[in-house]
């Protein structure tokens, strides 16, 4: 089986949903935009070579919908021959695109694909606009329609993590989010235009735009003693606040994915290659588990132990699920979510797996680490990692 090189991973900033730069800036708009700086960053690429574009969305529906990879495509300007499909595994589908967009360069299928996520939540609610559970299923198993702040209690009272460790957890995601953006070493992030719509004294609004560069959400002042002021949101003596979860956020992200011919026929340097991806399921009440069990299959498949890997990011879920699997696994925290994870970046749901991808292999650059792990709990119980090599 062929090789799948990632030449390049860009992301849009993340931004809060409906307080943020981007809740008024349509999904298609950002996606767009990043699936064509991606290409205008990759050298020697064109638009015409480009065949296929896979892209995560976790509620493909209203201004998400229609097939939205298809088109953002042709908005961003690609001929009618690039072809685009949506993919959804909740919040893996970024992460899912980019293994589907991989695994049609390792078979042969196809030799230059753009695997990448997008998730408006200022647009698009997270349950989506009509959400309609099986009414006889429930009954049975009303655990897989759950709130995941309620799946995430689960975890928390299950597995003794405390409220005073979710805050701390939470507030060092603060702290190296705010260190990161201090030191500028979110590479990956391309400005991006953000779209207001600002009403004018004939009762008319005018569109005006203005670069967004940076993640919004970013607290740099949060301490574990300020968090520990917040109230419970999901349960009434329960431990999970908005301080400890991950923040609603709107964002796009996209990957160029070449077989090696394609590497060598247009002079590209690629940054690394996409090794190994895994799923698993777990128990929907407690989804956030997902990466306890899928961090071992994706090493395991890789002939690896989690020693080998130089860097992690662990969606951020919440704090209680994304500390308990660190902890279950022996992972060295100093190698997980170096630059801050969701609770202080955002999670854009489909775009998480996108975004953590281009952060993840930019940090891999940066300091030279030869594998990365990137694995996230998913709605429903599971989980999903991925195993990315660095090139030399």
């Amino acid at each position: 089986m062929r090789d799948a090189y990632i030449v390049t991973s860009v992301r849009t900033p993340g931004c809060k949903r409906a307080k943020g730069a981007f809740s008024q800036t349509r999904p298609e708009d950002l996606l767009a935009f990043i699936l064509k700086t991606a290409v205008e960053k990759t050298p020697n690429l064109k638009t015409e070579d480009i065949e296929d574009i896979m892209v995560g969305c976790a509620f493909p529906e209203a201004e998400q919908g229609l097939n939205i990879g298809r088109i953002a495509g042709q908005m961003a300007g690609f001929p009618d021959s690039v072809s685009g499909a949506t993919v959804n595994r909740f919040c893996a589908a970024g992460l899912e695109a980019i293994a589907q967009a991989s695994m049609r360069v390792m078979t042969g299928w196809s030799d230059i694909v753009i695997g990448g996520g997008v998730e408006s939540m200022s647009f698009v609610p997270m349950g989506g606009n009509v959400p309609r559970p099986h009414p006889e299923y429930t009954r049975q198993h009303a655990d897989l329609y759950a709130s995941m702040g309620i799946t995430a209690e689960n975890v928390a009272k299950r597995y003794k993590i405390s409220r005073e460790d979710q805050d701390a957890f939470a507030a060092l995601s603060q702290q190296k989010a705010a260190a990161a953006q201090q030191e500028n070493r979110f590479t990956e992030i391309v400005p991006t235009p953000a779209f207001r719509f600002v009403a004018q004294a004939d009762g008319t609004y005018a569109k005006q735009v203005a670069m967004q560069e940076i993640d919004d959400g970013v607290r740099a002042g949060t301490t574990k003693e300020k968090l520990a002021q917040l109230r419970p949101v999901f349960a009434l003596n329960g431990s999970v606040t908005a301080g400890n979860a991950s923040q609603t956020t709107d964002g796009a992200a996209a990957t160029i994915i070449m077989s090696e011919a394609k590497v060598k026929a247009l002079g590209v340097k690629p940054l690394a290659k996409l090794k190994y991806y895994t799923t698993t399921g777990c128990k929907a009440d407690e989804m956030g588990v997902g990466p306890k069990y899928a961090i071992p299959r994706v090493l395991e498949m890789a002939g690896l132990d989690v020693k080998d890997i130089g860097l992690f990011e662990i969606n951020e879920a919440f704090a209680s699920q994304a500390l308990y699997c660190v902890r279950e696994l022996g992972i060295d925290l100093d190698k997980v979510n170096i630059n801050g994870g969701a609770i202080a970046l955002g999670h854009p749901l489909g775009c998480t797996g996108a975004k953590l991808c281009a952060t993840l292999l930019a940090n891999m650059q940066r300091l030279g680490v030869k594998y990365g792990v990137e694995s996230m709990c998913v709605g429903g119980g599971m989980g999903a990692a991925a195993v990315f090599e660095l090139c030399d």
